[in-house]
């Protein structure tokens, strides 16, 4: 049972700022950095 509350509450959670997303478009959403390999040779063909 706990753990369909937590589902439920991680559901709430994901409505409440999509709604809030909708209502207030001027927010940002948060940025997730992208690693990018520095120093590896790339193999062309």
């Amino acid at each position: 049972m706990e753990n369909i509350e937590k589902v439920l509450e991680q559901i709430q959670e994901w409505v409440r700022k999509l709604i809030e997303g909708l209502i207030n478009p001027e927010s940002q959403p948060e940025l997730i950095p992208i690693p990018i390999p520095a120093n590896q040779p790339r193999n062309r063909r």
